[in-house]
């Protein structure tokens, strides 16, 4: 069933429905068809019943019933009069010595009940035959008058209807379900143009999208949908096709250095100190590579969902002074100093190495892009302990600062400070993980000014962390 075509399956779920809603439909009219024959029969017979009872009343026991031709039609119609002892003494031609009732049913009839009932075959009489009979006064005593009439009519109306019946409605299942098939095909057409379309669209050309019907209806929603769907698709391969661009230009720099320094080193006979001075230098560069690849596979593990938080409480003050006394070197090689702001024993529940790893990218950007003092702080704020790290330099330029998370995202002027632009994409990867966010604006005084807002999780049990997994 799963193989049929959804139009097939359709049209024969309809079918099926229009089957059954035509033989109910069918059934009542031929019933109550049936019912109406039955109720002008009886109505017949009983005016009959009403006219010949007067004239049996009238006319005594030598009434000749049988002559009464105006009120009996000798084909179809009969009638007999019983006495009470169940012997007909008058009756039509076709049923003159004939007993059309049982004794339980003359017993009824010689009470004054109006019996009815149906004859299978009657001598002289064509198909089934209806009675009516009823007791009447005569100058002779009690009598039994019975009426009754072929229901051959009745019948062959009945079976010609049904008879109708079976022609037309197969005929009128056949058209609606071929027309149930033309509907399911038009409603289904923009499904099939959006299937084709979409066969077609690849990562060559990701700008295609799917055609939408006209219809205001469910199948123009979900082509919406699945529009939207490949507009974020083509962000996401955009994106990536941007990421392998600039990884490959991160990585091609410190490579180039490094072959140049190796071969440098090779092409004539070196002293000591000029082989010490190029292993260092090659070093450098292998370090860079390294700090780089291992940023690259934070980045694409953060993208996985997979950066993995340990979230354990952290003393604020503490984590500040430490980041800030790991820098203090660099920052006096560079004639800049490291201050922190204490915080009032703030306390925050939090990877303890990523949460340093945080601050120290920021520090590190602050050191190598800003001037000035650096200041670290913290402050709690709407229910988040925020971690600022701000600067006295010029800030980041206004076009830059909008994308100032995404990954090598750097000023022109920046490019030549060395770095690798993964530092603040690493940082909101990082406060991501935690369920926070990261942030950066210029100060007015002068200045950049970025944090990372976390949600203050005091009251969270240490279980959620300690499987690797993240917050949010």
């Amino acid at each position: 069933m799963s193989r049929i075509p959804i139009r097939l399956r359709l049209t024969l779920a309809f079918a099926l429905a229009m089957a059954v809603v035509l033989a109910i439909v069918g059934g009542f009219l031929y019933l109550r068809l049936a019912s109406s024959l039955d109720e002008s029969v009886d109505e017949v017979l009983e005016a009959r019943l009403l006219e010949l009872g007067a004239r049996v009343a009238e006319g005594g026991a030598d009434f000749d019933l049988g002559s009464s031709s105006g009120l009996v039609d000798p084909d179809e119609r009969f009638a007999q009069l019983v006495d009470g002892s169940g012997v007909v003494v008058d009756g039509t031609p076709q049923v003159a010595g004939v007993e059309l009732l049982g004794p339980g049913q003359l017993e009824q009839a010689r009470a004054g009940v109006l019996v009815r009932s149906q004859l299978h075959e009657v001598p002289g009489v064509a198909g089934r035959a209806q009675l009516l009979a009823t007791a009447v006064s005569s100058p002779d005593g009690a009598r039994v008058l019975v009426v009754g009439a072929s229901l051959e009519d009745r019948d062959e109306t009945a079976g010609q209807f049904l008879t109708v019946l079976g022609v037309v409605l197969p005929i009128a299942l056949v058209l609606t379900s071929f027309l149930g098939y033309a509907l399911a095909t038009a409603a289904l057409r923009p499904v099939e143009a959006m299937r084709v379309e979409a066969s077609a669209i690849s990562g060559s050309d990701p700008e295609r999208r799917l055609p939408l019907p006209s219809s205001r209806d469910e199948i123009r929603r979900l082509g919406e949908t699945l529009n939207e769907m490949l507009a974020r698709l083509a962000l996401a391969l955009e994106r990536e096709r941007a990421f392998v661009a600039d990884a490959s230009h991160e990585l091609r720099t410190p490579l180039a250095a490094l072959q140049t320094e190796l071969e440098l080193a090779l092409r004539r006979p070196r002293t000591t100190e000029e082989l010490e001075s190029a292993v260092r230098s090659a070093g450098a560069e292998t370090d860079r590579l390294v700090r780089l690849a291992e940023d690259l596979l934070l980045v694409a593990r953060a993208d996985r969902g997979g950066l993995p938080v340990r979230p354990a409480l952290l003393d604020v003050d503490a984590m500040l002074a430490e980041v800030a006394a790991s820098h203090e070197r660099p920052a006096r090689d560079s004639g800049r100093a490291i201050e922190t702001k204490p915080s009032a024993g703030l306390e925050l529940r939090a990877d303890p190495d990523r949460a340093r790893q945080l601050l120290a990218n920021l520090v590190d950007n602050a050191l190598r892009h800003g001037e000035g003092t650096v200041l670290l702080s913290a402050r709690e704020r709407d229910g988040e302990i925020e971690l600022h790290v701000a600067d006295e330099g010029q800030g980041f330029p206004p076009d830059l600062l909008p994308r100032a998370f995404e990954r090598f995202s750097r000023g022109d002027a920046a490019r030549t400070r060395g770095g690798t632009g993964l530092g603040l994409a690493i940082v909101s990867a990082i406060a991501t993980a935690h369920g926070g966010r990261a942030h950066a604006r210029n100060r007015e005084s002068g200045g950049a000014d970025v944090w990372v807002s976390i949600p203050n999780r005091l009251n969270d049990a240490d279980a959620p962390g300690q499987g690797g997994t993240s917050f949010g």
